[in-house]
């Protein structure tokens, strides 16, 4: 079973996206299970029409390679990250777009000091509820807590969709240099998209946690938030900055699957490959 449910599957050679399922959630702090959204998703998307409405072209053309799910390293996160930064690095080295499937949102950062090597402009645009931006949490500074502080260490960082943090993260922002957006200024700003990508240029990695979404369309989360951003809110950012900068890499976490409802999982499959198409227009 592969992404798309694409038979015969394009080998790795000749792949321009790569995904890899990373089943992982060992640092999740309220409702586990985004273990399971890797497969979940993959399983959505054998039921998706490789027929992009919208762009209109089958957007699996372009070659969408499947690998086997990411070995847990449950020596904790820190040791997990170093396993996704090497995983993601050979992918990177063979010119290919790594599309990550988590798994908690502490994996990452993995991929962003993977990309890093290869692109040493790379901004992320991270897609959250959540700041992230703990020093450490739960005695781990490599808790998903913590992912967002990581990554703005690393390389430019610009939030979108924010409605919730810590006093912590809330006196550590204007120190920062991280650009950081919520959930408001985009649904009450007609020219929010424009403002944002004012803050992105070149080289981009893309981290869509799915909480940015307003639970009422996606309530499959471990940490789900109201007042989120809805579908063609995040279409419109993700045609744009695909438009304007180099997509080198994405991300979507945090799926965690409810039994019998397929729908966040489906609307996971659709946003990747949407992306994928955008990325190849």
């Amino acid at each position: 079973m592969n992404f798309g449910g694409i038979y015969p599957e394009c080998s790795m050679r000749d792949a321009l996206f790569v995904v890899v399922p990373v089943p992982y959630d060992l640092t999740s702090t309220y409702q586990p299970g985004s273990r399971r959204g890797p497969l979940a998703i993959i399983e959505a998307s054998t039921n998706m029409e490789l027929y992009d409405e919208e762009l209109k072209k089958e957007t699996f053309t372009a070659g969408i390679h499947t690998t086997l799910p990411l070995s847990i390293d449950a020596r904790g996160p820190k040791h997990m990250v170093g396993a996704v930064r090497k995983k993601i690095s050979r992918i990177v080295k063979m010119d290919k777009i790594p599309v990550m499937l988590g798994g908690e949102h502490s994996i990452s950062f993995g991929a962003v000091e993977a990309l890093k090597e290869k692109y040493p402009e790379l901004i992320v645009l991270q897609l959250d509820a959540h700041a992230d931006l703990r020093e450490s949490y739960q005695g781990s500074p490599f808790n998903h807590a913590s992912v967002a502080r990581r990554i703005s260490e690393t390389c430019p960082l610009v939030q979108v969709g924010i409605r919730s943090m810590s006093k912590e993260e809330a006196d550590f922002l204007p120190k920062s240099k991280v650009k950081s957006y919520s959930s408001e200024f985009v649904l009450e700003n007609k020219d929010w998209c424009e403002t944002i990508c004012r803050d992105l240029k070149g080289d981009v990695f893309i981290s869509i946690d799915l909480d940015v979404f307003d639970p009422s369309i996606m309530p499959a989360t471990g940490t789900p938030e109201p007042g989120g951003l809805y579908w063609s809110n995040v279409l419109r950012l993700l045609k744009t900055v695909s438009r304007s900068c180099t997509v080198r890499g994405f991300d979507v976490v945090e799926l965690a699957p409810i039994s019998g409802i397929v729908a966040p999982d489906f609307m996971a499959a659709k946003l990747i490959y949407r992306l994928m198409g955008y990325i190849t227009e």
